[in-house]
């Protein structure tokens, strides 16, 4: 998702950073950028020189540090582990200008818990992006008990820059769209693991009977479909977040969903989750 919120902060005129932990991580990413620029030319939807001017506002780096030095606004992308986040804003909170602003992409873990761990906790904020970034409209803007109304007011006014609709969110465990959506997911799979229907019924249940496109407008997915493209690691991720942060058994994830992820069929990422993209 690191590599899509570039992508449309350069398509905004930002010059951007873009940083991973390793340099095969920050070539995929400026690949991923370049690839979908390509099929946006070939859809008539961009001009070439407009894809090269794109590129020239990002540049790819390592140095975490170096990203974070003289930037105005960060937004971590890291995975959903509470653990790597703390260690992410406390090295980005010692080398960021006193007046930026950190960011956080998180799609269900506190933003007051990791606002805690800086020494800025009025300029931290939560900005979750939907996937994939360059279609999703939505950015849910998390306020903290320590987020400034000008840290809100900036990040309000940096997504609607982004061409996205931002929608102020508290800070709840899920926060709108995934206490929503996840559990959802998780019911589907209980669905498939109690053998009420297949998988391809199950979302053309949702596609047809609810009318429910629930991925991207170009490809509408069912919940299973969605869940392989986010990603079945996150899926628990948010539903442990859910369990715990509300002590509430609907929020229990379901056994299979824990089985899929141990067994590293994660999605559409690892070619395998509840439909195979090994051929695709």
């Amino acid at each position: 998702m690191g590599a899509g919120i570039a992508q449309v902060a350069a398509g905004a005129g930002i010059q951007v950073t873009l940083q991973d932990i390793e340099q095969q991580f920050v070539d995929r990413g400026l690949k991923s950028i370049d690839k979908g620029l390509a099929k946006l030319i070939e859809k008539g939807k961009m001009q070439a020189e407009d894809k090269q001017a794109l590129l020239s506002r990002i540049v790819g780096t390592v140095d975490l540090e170096a990203a974070a030095w003289g930037a105005d606004f960060v937004i971590e992308a890291a995975p959903e582990k509470f653990e790597i986040k703390k260690s992410l804003f406390t090295r980005l909170d010692a080398v960021m200008p006193p007046h930026a602003i950190l960011a956080t992409n998180t799609s269900s873990l506190p933003v007051s818990q990791i606002a805690a761990v800086t020494k800025r906790p009025s300029n931290i904020i939560g900005m979750h992006f939907f996937n994939p970034v360059p279609v999703m409209q939505l950015v849910e803007v998390i306020v903290g008990l320590a987020t400034s109304p000008e840290t809100h007011k900036a990040t309000q006014e940096l997504v609607l820059r982004l061409n996205k609709t931002p929608v102020a969110v508290a800070d709840y465990p899920g926060f709108c769209g995934n206490r929503i959506m996840v559990p959802m997911i998780n019911e589907a799979v209980y669905t498939l693991m109690e053998g009420v229907a297949s998988a391809e019924d199950i979302d053309n249940v949702a596609k047809l009977g609810f009318n429910h496109p629930m991925g991207p407008l170009a490809h509408p997915m069912g919940p299973l479909a969605l869940a392989d493209l986010i990603g079945l690691d996150t899926i628990l991720s948010v539903m442990e977040v859910l369990h715990e942060g509300y002590g509430d058994s609907k929020y229990r994830p379901c056994p299979l969903l824990r089985k899929y992820v141990h067994a590293g069929w994660l999605g559409r990422k690892s070619g395998r989750g509840f439909f195979d993209y090994s051929t695709k």
